[in-house]
């Protein structure tokens, strides 16, 4: 039979080679050492999930997902009606209230996925430039290049100055550069800045005044650690929009992180009805929409008194958490351009520590002789297309560490890693 369709190393020629995002980089080389996510030998301080099992306080998880007789059936494209009024009504009562304008279910489309949400969005937007910020979530690169009809122009944010953006600067960037999108995550992923309050409230008067649309990443809104005491620890661009149907704003969530079902791959684009008919007309030709038994079982998840003692338990335990993540790595000499302020992420500088180790690779690769998992900062870099020129990364000596398993496994990770860095001195 003819291989006329391989090159000499035997690949296909039709195809090219798609890079893995940071995390799964990650996880594959670990693998390459033995890592299977059932050995409890392994820490996966890598994880881009939050613990998924029981916490003090939470309602309890959910163990089975009854099926309906037509939903054996496609849901609609958008998603169930009847979730979509949820999400809606959500964002209402978290956000909105007294306010005349009110989200629908019009406003409202349901996907498989974070990535596919954020993915249907961009194969929506039309011939503009899009800003994204340095550093930032490792998919947004390849998402960012899949699609031809946008610019992606990156924005470098600074560690000196803990990665702050103000409204100033914002406009400075919209205005200088033809801007006429934002793509950004809040709270960022990796370095856990939360843009919120006065601030993000002026973000969102921006890109009305300058019809410059923001597509807001919000599935960390609940891991919130800068929060108002007295008021639910949640933040949302939503709480600042004026009108919902003019006002340029696209926010993205669902089970994911907030509610700490990723397996479910239930999410939602909050928006404009205008985006929200062509976010679901890009779904229509990219993935044909979500499950429908695990839509119809996210809808008892939204009420009220659930999301209340989920997040306020995620903020006990995950407060914890974090806690002891920043005195652990601060005590190994791990320094920090800012304490998160929301995620479960510690964006850590391993640059003062003994070599290979003051290089993000570098500790990456000891870490993984020692069955621990991190994900090296130059995969944050987001860099679509690669058309910057690659020299060493600004954030080559960056590590991102979660927190997101059990207190168990991180302190297990935490004596391992002082142990590796103390034998390096």
């Amino acid at each position: 039979m003819s291989d006329d369709h391989t090159t000499p190393n035997g690949k296909l020629s039709s195809f090219r080679q798609v890079p893995r995002t940071g995390v799964i980089y990650a996880t594959t080389e670990a693998t390459k050492l033995g890592f299977s996510m059932q050995d409890p030998e392994w820490c996966n301080l890598g994880q881009g999930q939050p613990e998924t099992g029981p916490l003090p306080g939470a309602p309890d998880r959910v163990h089975t997902v009854p099926v309906h007789v037509d939903d054996q059936e496609y849901a609609p494209v958008a998603g169930l009606w009847e979730l979509r009024e949820e999400v809606a009504g959500l964002y209402n009562r978290l956000y909105r209230k007294g306010l005349p304008s009110q989200y629908r279910a019009e406003n409202v489309s349901i996907s498989g996925g974070g990535r596919t949400s954020l993915t249907r969005a961009a194969a929506s937007l039309g011939h503009v430039n899009l800003g994204h910020f340095l550093p930032d979530y490792t998919a947004y690169e390849e998402l960012l290049d899949l699609f031809r009809t946008f610019t992606p122009i990156p924005i470098l944010l600074e560690g000196d100055r803990g990665y702050a953006f103000t409204a100033d600067d914002l406009r400075r960037e919209v205005t200088g550069r033809g801007l006429s999108a934002i793509l950004a995550s809040n709270p960022c992923n990796p370095t856990g800045k939360l843009v919120q309050g006065d601030e993000l409230a002026r973000w969102v008067e921006l890109s009305r005044d300058l019809d410059c649309a923001l597509l807001m990443d919000e599935f960390y809104s609940h891991f919130v650690w800068t929060g108002i005491p007295g008021r639910l620890p949640v933040e949302s661009a939503a709480r600042y929009v004026e009108d919902v149907d003019r006002d340029p704003v696209v926010i993205f969530d669902g089970l994911t992180k907030n509610w700490r079902y990723p397996g479910w791959r239930v999410t939602w684009t909050v928006a404009p009805r205008q985006v929200v008919d062509a976010v679901a007309s890009a779904g229509s030709f990219l993935d044909g929409g979500g499950s429908k038994p695990l839509q119809r079982a996210a809808i008892p998840l939204l009420a009220d008194g659930h999301v209340r003692a989920e997040t306020e338990a995620i903020h006990r335990t995950f407060g914890d958490k974090r806690r002891r993540t920043l005195q652990a790595l601060e005590g190994m000499g791990v320094r920090f351009d800012r304490a998160p302020d929301g995620t479960f992420y510690v964006w850590g500088n391993v640059a003062h520590l003994p070599p290979p180790l003051n290089d993000g690779m570098g500790f990456f690769r000891e870490a993984l002789k020692r069955k621990v998992i991190v994900v090296p900062g130059e995969f944050f870099d987001v860099n679509p297309g690669k058309r910057r020129a690659r020299h060493a990364s600004r954030f080559k000596s960056y590590v991102r560490f979660s927190f997101g398993p059990s207190i168990e496994t991180l302190e297990k990770a935490f004596g391992r890693l002082a142990e590796m860095i103390g034998e390096q001195h």
